[in-house]
C-alpha cells in the first residue's frame, strides 16, 4: 500500500500550518512556482466554494502524484478550479499536464482566472464541455483521475477511462463517504474488478475513494 506524504490523521485545518515546510521538503524544481502557488492558495483558502473540494482533499490528490510520479491526469468536473490547482501544481513537479473538463461556462471561466493567478496555466489544459460526451471521445491515456462532477454519473465515467487508464495508475472519485445512489453503484463495480485495488480515504469530510490498476 502506498504510503501517504502527510498523516491521515491530521485533520485539514493543520495542512495549512505545516504546508510551507511540506512544500520545500519535496522537489523544489521551480521555487518561484512554488511560492506563487502557495501564496495563492493560502490567499484564497476560505473562499473555495461552488463544489470545490476542501485542502485536504487538494493535498491528498497531490500527494498521490508526487508519491506515484504521475504525469497524463484527466479531471472531470473542473468547478473554479481549487483541485486542478492541487493536481497541476503536483504535475509541475513531475513534467506533466492535466486536461479538466466543467460544462459550465461561468465556472469555466473563473477556473481560467484562477489557474493563471496561480501560476499553472501552462500546465492545464481546461475545456468547456459535457463531459458525458467528452470523457468518451478523449484518447489517453491516462495515469491519475480524478472524478468529481455529477455522482449519478461516476460509474459511467469510469467505464469510459478505464481501458485507457495505464497499468499502475489511479482513479480517485470524491464525495463517495455516503454510499448514495449513483455512488453505491460506482464503488460497486470498481471493487468488483480483480485488477483494480480501492481503498476509500474517509478523514476527508466527503470521503475520496482510490481505486489503483494493476
Amino acid at each position: 500500500m502506498r504510503n501517504r506524504i502527510i498523516s491521515i490523521l491530521l485533520p485539514s485545518i493543520w495542512i495549512f500550518l505545516i504546508f510551507p515546510v511540506y512544500v520545500q521538503s519535496n522537489n523544489a524544481s521551480n521555487p518561484e512556482l512554488d511560492k506563487k502557488v502557495e501564496a495563492f492558495l493560502k490567499d484564497s483558502r476560505g473562499e473555495w466554494r461552488d463544489m470545490n473540494v476542501p485542502a485536504y482533499d487538494g493535498q491528498l490528490l497531490y500527494d498521490l502524484i508526487i508519491e506515484n510520479n504521475y504525469t497524463q491526469a484527466l479531471e472531470i468536473g473542473t468547478s473554479t478550479g481549487h483541485s486542478g490547482i492541487w493536481i497541476a501544481w503536483a504535475l509541475s513537479k513531475t513534467g506533466g499536464k492535466l486536461i479538466t473538463i466543467d460544462i459550465s461556462e461561468s465556472r469555466h471561466k473563473e477556473a481560467l482566472e484562477n489557474f493563471k493567478k496561480a501560476g499553472l496555466s501552462e500546465y492545464i489544459d481546461a475545456r468547456l464541455a459535457d463531459a458525458h460526451e467528452l470523457v468518451p471521445a478523449l484518447e489517453g491515456p491516462f495515469d491519475f483521475v480524478f472524478s468529481d462532477a455529477d455522482k449519478g454519473w461516476y460509474k459511467n465515467y469510469f467505464i469510459a477511462v478505464y481501458p485507457k487508464l495505464k497499468s499502475g495508475g489511479c482513479f480517485t472519485a470524491h464525495n463517495v463517504r455516503n454510499r448514495m445512489s449513483g455512488i453505491k453503484e460506482f464503488l460497486d463495480y470498481v471493487e468488483s474488478l480483480p485488477d483494480m485495488k480501492t481503498t476509500i480515504d474517509k478523514s476527508s469530510s466527503s470521503g475520496v475513494s482510490i481505486s489503483y490498476k494493476d
